[in-house]
């Protein structure tokens, strides 16, 4: 039983994927999208759906520091709702806040990436984060 896990963005959407068990979190992917043109990536999503077969998605809310929902909040509800209309699958909700800068930090300082490295890797890094947040709050998928 895995869930994928996303960080969703204007321009990219960051995919991991947990174990079969529950416990880890795993960076697969960036999707490129484009909220203005309505392009979200679902084809490629379908296409991880099929290969990963999930119980559920993930998403990372970026909520604001006093715990309102803003635009980008929004966006990825929004987001959520195309994935339970197209792959009729359970989503749940992470609260990301500084996640994105958490990523950022790892990158910087464990990892000494380079800034041009950084924008490539780092929704795939946040979405893991989220991932792994959510999985150490719920406990393993199978107990």
């Amino acid at each position: 039983m895995r869930i994928l896990g996303l960080d969703v963005g204007s321009r990219t959407v960051g995919v991991a994927v947990s174990d079969v068990l529950g416990w880890t979190a795993q960076g697969v992917e960036i999707i490129r999208i484009n909220e203005d043109e309505k392009e979200f990536g679902l084809e490629r999503m379908a296409e991880l759906v099929a290969k990963y077969e999930p119980s559920g998605f993930v998403l990372g809310l970026p909520k604001n520091m006093n715990n309102t929902i803003g635009p980008r909040a929004e966006a990825a509800q929004y987001y959520g709702e195309l994935l339970k209309e197209k792959f009729n699958l359970p989503i749940d909700f992470q609260d990301e806040r500084l996640t994105t800068v958490e990523a950022e930090r790892m990158l910087v300082e464990e990892a000494d990436t380079s800034r041009k490295k950084r924008k490539q890797v780092i929704d795939k890094l946040a979405a893991s984060l989220i991932l792994q947040n959510y999985l150490d709050r719920k406990g393993p998928l199978v107990k």
